[in-house]
């Protein structure tokens, strides 16, 4: 099997072949192993021979050291320190003939090269260094020719991929080939994008159980449970996904992992591409409904052949919704994630609906047999996982036809608005549960429902003064209890005798409504289109 890949200090050789390994050849056929067995899976990627005894100053990483012990022999009470600071430095392994400067290694070197893991070999005596190392760099050279080969392959097939238009069915195909294992791309909430090879079926299994637990990443390759490799997907900045790979060894070489990020790279160019194409139909299909919803798409003939052309059923009854984000979140993220959510619950309650994003807002047209208020729940569901940011919903009644569409948009929006002003953020109304204000709503004129506020509440329509604010809000009291005065007081928390004299002052600002139910009503008017404000 191939070694690990392991990057060097210096040089090019970024492949080797395991101490284990190395002690098969021919060269080592005689060799014994000292100590530090557990360290034989340690990658060699040079030799070097210490001729002097200040050694240290000239080891790389990786390395195999070669020695007669002979700079070592006047001596030998270093030579427990040196397997301590050669395995500092990242070697791996020392190799020594013994007999001809050092007679035996002292035990607590071979203790401590024990408890390090790091490996202690006797050469044999009639072995050259030179034929050590030819043989030994002609593998490790040969191995990474074989590697760098291999890579290229999988570059061009991979490029290939790209060039012929591939998107991520195209490359977890090319991958499953290349490295005979199951592999898949995974979006960023989990979901399996596409997928190939021959254990297909059981690499969805263990994303499935890792999405539902949480999980992420390769386990324990002995486990045979989890992925044996996942790489991130990511483009622009962004994290889109991963690439992941199973085998039921449950182990793959490094270098595969190295292909696996090309992969990756592939991925992210066909995802960036995938969005640019999704960025220009959205945009399309966007302008399209702003223009029906406005009146401006042309004849019902005209609207409704591009709707079915968009996968579109605008002919039969249908209900218009507006998803509005509530003010003080960061749209700039939140409005992507909103149209995401939308279309996915679009998808699944109504194929045949459209949906698209605004600037700041979200619309959807639904049969007008699909539960509205459900649509709106799952869609909210989804988003719940992006707070603090919320969005108000409104629904329309229903509309037959294209031609009323612009109608059916205006009160769902309106709905959404009020709703929002009467429930607070999140809410979802129906423009025929509004009750007056729907009649409210209706009247496009705002500025003249500003002056009505103006002309009933005088100095109270105004929060610049705190007192007014203050008695307006007896006021309102007031009226809900219909003129109840004990009840008042007890809401506000008053004693009776100050809610008697707030009374008496609001009369002489606002007229003796306590006897004029006509007033009454224009001041319960008025203070309802001030709940309403901002629409």
């Amino acid at each position: 099997m191939e070694p690990p890949v392991r990057l060097a200090s210096t040089g090019t050789i970024i492949h080797g072949v395991s101490v284990g390994e190395l002690l098969g050849v021919s060269t080592l056929a005689e060799a014994r192993l000292l100590a530090g067995e557990s360290g034989l899976g340690r990658v060699v990627q040079r030799l070097n021979v210490m001729e002097v005894p200040d050694i240290l100053a000239w080891v790389k990483p990786h390395e195999l050291l070669l020695t007669t012990g002979y700079p070592l022999r006047n001596t030998p009470q270093s030579l427990g320190r040196l397997v301590t600071d050669l395995d500092d430095r990242g070697l791996a392994a020392l190799a020594i003939k013994l007999g001809r400067y050092v007679d035996e290694l002292p035990p607590e070197m071979v203790e401590q090269a024990d408890r390090l893991g790091f490996p202690l070999i006797q050469l044999p005596n009639d072995v050259g260094f030179d034929d050590i190392l030819n043989q030994v760099l002609t593998d490790i050279l040969n191995r990474q020719a074989a590697v760098l080969v291999r890579a290229e392959e999988a570059h061009r097939a991979l490029v290939q991929v790209v060039l012929a238009g591939g998107g991520l069915d195209e490359v977890t195909a090319e991958v499953a080939a290349l490295l005979d294992v199951s592999v898949a791309a995974v979006d960023g909430r989990g979901r399996v994008l596409a997928s190939a090879g021959q254990h297909e079926a059981a690499l969805r299994e263990i994303l499935g159980r890792e999405g539902s637990s949480g999980a992420a990443g390769s386990g324990s390759p002995a486990s045979g449970s989890r992925v044996s490799a996942s790489v991130p997907v990511i483009a622009g900045g962004h994290h889109h996904g991963r690439i992941v790979a199973y085998s039921p060894t449950g182990s793959m070489r490094d270098s595969d992992v190295g292909i696996l990020e090309r992969a990756a790279t592939v991925a992210a160019l066909a995802v960036t591409r995938q969005e640019a194409v999704h960025a220009v139909e959205s945009k399309y299909r966007a302008d399209f409904l702003r223009d029906v919803l406005t009146g401006r798409a042309g004849s019902i003939e005209r609207v409704a052949a591009r709707a079915r052309a968009f996968g579109w059923d605008l002919e039969r009854s249908v209900t218009v919704l507006v998803a509005e984000l509530d003010p003080d979140g960061d749209e700039r993220t939140a409005q992507d994630r909103l149209v995401t959510c939308w279309t996915a619950a679009m998808r699944r309650h109504d194929p045949r609906g459209a949906v698209a994003g605004f600037s700041h807002e979200v619309v959807a047209v639904v049969d007008a047999s699909v539960d509205a208020a459900r649509v709106a729940r799952d869609a909210a569901s989804a988003f719940a996982d992006s707070p603090p940011v919320t969005f108000s919903t409104g629904t329309s009644r229903p509309s037959r036809g294209p031609d009323t569409l612009p109608e059916a948009y205006s009160q769902a929006l309106k709905a959404a608005r009020v709703g929002r002003q009467l429930h607070g953020p999140g809410a979802v109304a129906h423009f025929d549960q509004l009750g007056v204000y729907r009649l409210l709503s209706l009247v496009n004129d705002t500025d003249e429902l500003h002056a009505f506020v103006r002309e009933t509440l005088g100095p109270l329509a105004s929060d610049d003064d705190a007192e007014n604010a203050d008695l307006r809000r007896t006021l309102q009291v007031l009226l809900e209890t219909n003129l109840n005065v004990a009840e008042t007081a007890r809401r506000l928390h008053f004693h009776y005798n100050t809610l008697r004299y707030r009374i008496g002052k609001l009369e002489r600002l606002l007229g003796n409504f306590t006897d004029d139910p006509h007033l009454r009503l224009n001041l319960t008017l008025a203070l309802h289109v001030l709940r309403m404000r901002g629409i």
